[in-house]
């Protein structure tokens, strides 16, 4: 096996990780992904103790123990391609040897829990309801860089949306990849809302919001209020669950996404302060990891 070469895995004068700036022992095999960098210490507060404080640029990690469980915290700023970057370097932290620069040939296989805020596309979605990502969407195409070998993307979704919204040509092909059936198992619960999640390139113009420019098509949330797969609708927009759960997929992690719709895209209605919301989602998170994972 050929050694990686110093511009494809790039380490810090220290041996940490490019980015992260973090060393192989400093993150636990659980890992709970947050957006917003300030958001990791609401939930390292709730750890019996933080043996780990790194940060660099919007990446932000805590290491600590809730309950007797190692848990990671770590922020990925906004975007599927800030989640290729923590992805990829949480991957060669547990499954390189950043010595030798070799793949090991033992892998280890990392849990990542996605904690954010989404915007709601049906009426009956409340503001500051939970909803679980069974399928992750991607309008972003960042899949389409990789090469599958695996085709971890759901066959015939594509296709069924592309066909049902009218795609534009001139953008990526969207593609969709399912979520850890052993993490939605452990993290669902009765009161959630599950389904599809729809991950974009953008805030505003790829979630169909126009200030001063104007959308392709405006009429695309109402396309997607209509589409159906199987039983499965699109429930809601964000701007990271398509990159992690594809190259979760790709590399053998488990991953997950739980958000509070914060937002209703279709009623217009608006949680001005949905922190008590996310505490709670926190919280459940934290005590189904002590139990289960």
């Amino acid at each position: 096996m050929e050694n990686i070469s110093h511009t494809d895995l790039i380490l810090n004068p220290d041996g940490s990780i490019y980015h992260l700036a973090l060393m192989p022992e400093e993150i636990a095999d659980t890992i709970i992904l947050v957006g917003d960098p300030g958001r990791v210490a609401t939930v390292s507060s709730k750890f019996d103790g933080v043996e780990i404080k790194k940060s660099n640029r919007e990446f932000v990690t805590h290491t600590g123990s809730y309950q007797g469980k190692r848990i990671s915290a770590i922020s990925t700023g906004i975007g599927t391609d800030n989640i290729d970057i923590v992805l990829n370097e949480l991957d060669a932290l547990v499954n390189v040897d950043l010595n030798e620069r070799k793949v090991k040939d033992e892998k280890r296989r990392l849990s990542f829990i996605r904690i954010g805020t989404s915007g709601a596309l049906h009426t009956h979605i409340e503001p500051g309801t939970r909803i679980i990502t069974k399928i992750a969407g991607g309008f972003d195409g960042l899949y389409h860089f990789y090469l599958d070998m695996e085709q971890v993307t759901v066959d015939g979704l594509t296709e069924a949306f592309i066909n049902h919204t009218g795609w534009k040509s001139a953008l990526p092909d969207p593609y969709f990849t399912m979520g850890s059936e052993r993490l939605l198992s452990i993290f669902s619960e009765s009161e959630q809302v599950s389904g599809i999640t729809l991950s974009t390139p953008g805030f505003y113009a790829p979630q169909v919001r126009s200030i001063r420019l104007a959308p392709f098509d405006v009429n695309l949330i109402q396309k997607l209020k209509t589409f159906q797969f199987g039983l499965l609708k699109i429930n809601n927009f964000e701007m990271e669950s398509s990159a992690l759960y594809a190259l979760s997929a790709l590399m053998g992690h488990d991953a997950i996404t739980i958000c509070v719709a914060v937002a209703n895209r279709i009623s217009k209605e608006f949680l001005v302060d949905y922190k008590p919301a996310m505490e709670s989602l926190i919280e459940m998170v934290l005590d189904k990891i002590a139990v289960n994972d």
